[in-house]
């Protein structure tokens, strides 16, 4: 029973449409009818510009930690990872906007950073990382979530790996258009870094 619980209240977590309430409430926009039409961070700052971005992508990753961490404070038999999962599922298929989400990036993080603050510490340095090299948000995102999937089998962080590969599945399944514009070379590159 607490599983349950635990997993309806990480779903309706993840499913807040952060890009949808911000676009919305503080522009006037509805994010999903304007470029990628995706709900994410990203989209969000091509859109919106960096303020609303960093709001979003902020938002999105404390979804994710929020998920993981309130079955703690509470003090429930569950695998808070397991329950995380399903907030990245929220966040992708959210049933407050038409089941038509975000890419799983910065929630599936949020999750991470819930669990373990160190191997977060990690993803995110890789990440950026692997922005300034490549330009491509989409990639580094990908590529990242491997890195971190080899890192924690090297800390023997096994439970750990184990839902970083469902997340990096996740990420690269959502990515699919991104992958055909990237070795299409039309994927839209950074300018700021």
């Amino acid at each position: 029973m607490e599983y349950f619980i635990f997993i309806i209240i990480a779903y309706l977590l993840g499913a807040i449409p952060s890009g949808l309430i911000v676009g919305k409430m503080g522009y006037g926009i509805d994010i999903r009818e304007h470029g990628s039409g995706n709900l994410g961070g990203t989209n969000t700052f091509r859109v919106l510009g960096l303020k609303a971005g960093l709001i979003v992508t902020i938002a999105d990753i404390l979804k994710g930690t929020a998920a993981a961490v309130i079955p703690v404070l509470f003090g429930a038999d569950v695998i808070p990872l397991v329950i995380g999962v399903f907030a990245v599922i929220g966040h992708m298929y959210p049933v407050f906007a038409g089941f038509k989400g975000g890419k799983a990036v910065a929630t599936s993080a949020g999750v991470v950073l819930g669990v373990n603050p160190l191997v977060f510490a990690i993803l995110l340095g890789t990440f950026f990382l692997l922005l300034y090299l490549s330009k491509y948000v989409s990639l580094a995102s990908m590529v990242t979530g491997i890195v971190t999937f080899i890192v924690t089998l090297l800390l023997g962080e096994y439970g750990l790996s184990i839902i970083i590969a469902v997340f990096t599945v996740f990420v690269i399944y959502r990515h699919r258009s991104n992958i055909k514009r990237i070795m299409n070379k039309t994927e839209p590159k950074i300018t700021w870094m």
